[in-house]
């Protein structure tokens, strides 16, 4: 069956005047793929008239092997081509990686969620561009979580970092493309921004609707299931509690070695909330927090994913888990993702506030007014940039 949807570097093949003459560089890893699984560097590299003269990678790298936190060297790929890593010794590209070049092409599958990585480099893609009078060409792709609904709060101003570096609601409903135009446009970046829609994409569509393969954009983002809980269950870096990495459902399963996990379930149940089954569930991560020891906790069932709000649910996990264990619960300490300073929750939170109220013992419940006056506010904000 043919896609449903064609991917913004499947438009580029079929339309490949706008890179014909160029000498380009790409910005991708293992999910820049066509829907028959060709990669974009080979795709590109076949189009007549385009030079194809060197690669960049993101965080995990351009084979997207390293786990989280870990730096990735430069290297060169199996064409010879130099390999750019922009998470490194740099995060932003350097007028020496970008001397020689026309136009950077970036194609990366993000994931819909404020903390993921990639379209802060593509951010640092777009000011260094500028800087250097270089084109850039969004290759747009699908937003995993649909382009309909918005979750959380905004990114506070004081609160910025390589996990939130503009005023972003956790679950924003942007695609790649619709980000790169907010950024020129809200940043004032003087850049020659293309960016290359997709066909057939609709902003009610889930990944699975658009018949397009998925490739772990990141290591531990197996499935799209993954996406969907992760806007929640990445404020779990920002604890002791493992999020399951190191088991085959990161994100989905949550505990510790000193938790009760049918406490913690019934707790959670009690709070009746929409879309979503929680069930205790025992594991032993293989690596990265509590590994090799059993860890106690639950699994995060999405129900119905038009009503699930991963934010609310996993705020409401880690504050029950303190509530059971104030002495062996903790907040991860800095430094975490570049930032040495502030707590790591705090960054992903994009504000004190929501480690204030659960240390205060209050529910991160009464936080919700205020995130959907905050959520009103972005969806005006976001209108102007909206290509579907």
């Amino acid at each position: 069956m043919a896609p449903r949807v064609r991917s913004g570097l499947e438009v580029l093949l079929g339309r490949s005047a706008r890179v014909r003459g160029l000498r380009v560089g790409l910005l991708a890893n293992p999910a820049s793929i066509t829907s028959n699984l060709v990669h974009a560097s080979l795709a590109i590299a076949r189009l007549r008239g385009v030079r194809l003269v060197a690669l960049f990678g993101p965080e995990h790298g351009i084979t997207a092997d390293a786990q989280d936190l870990v730096e990735v060297g430069h290297s060169r790929a199996a064409t010879g081509l130099p390999v750019h890593s922009l998470y490194g010794e740099t995060r932003v590209p350097t007028p020496e990686m970008l001397a020689g070049l026309d136009a950077v092409v970036v194609d990366l599958q993000d994931v819909g969620s404020r903390y993921y990585t990639y379209v802060y480099t593509l951010l640092h893609v777009l000011e260094a561009c500028a800087r250097e009078g270089k084109r850039v060409i969004v290759l747009d792709r699908p937003n995993p979580l649909g382009g309909v609904v918005v979750d959380g709060n905004v990114l506070g101003p004081d609160y910025r970092s390589f996990v939130g570096m503009h005023p972003l609601p956790v679950r924003h409903g942007l695609t790649v493309g619709e980000l790169a135009l907010m950024f020129r446009q809200e940043l004032g970046l003087d850049v020659d921004l293309h960016v290359v829609r997709m066909r057939g994409w609709r902003r009610g569509m889930h990944f699975e609707d658009t018949a397009l393969p998925w490739v772990l954009p990141s290591p531990n983002m197996p499935t799209p299931d993954t996406a969907f809980v992760y806007p929640g269950g990445c404020l779990l870096e920002g604890t002791n509690l493992s999020e399951g990495r190191g088991t085959t459902r990161p994100f989905e399963l949550v505990g510790a070695p000193w938790l009760d996990g049918p406490a913690l379930a019934r707790a959670l149940e009690r709070e009746r909330l929409d879309g979503v089954g929680i069930r205790p569930a025992s594991f032993t991560p293989t690596f990265q927090k509590h590994a090799g020891r059993l860890c106690h906790g639950v699994q995060v069932h999405v129900l119905d994913r038009k009503s699930f709000s991963a934010f609310l649910t996993y705020l409401l996990l880690i504050h029950h888990a303190r509530r059971q264990d104030p002495e062996q619960f903790a907040w991860r300490e800095p430094p975490y993702e570049y930032e040495l300073v502030k707590p790591p929750i705090d960054i992903l939170a994009g504000t004190d506030r929501v480690r204030r109220t659960i240390d205060a013992g209050r529910s991160p419940r009464t936080l919700a007014p205020g995130w959907r006056k905050q959520q009103d506010v972005f969806r005006r904000r976001r209108k102007r940039f909206l290509l579907y």
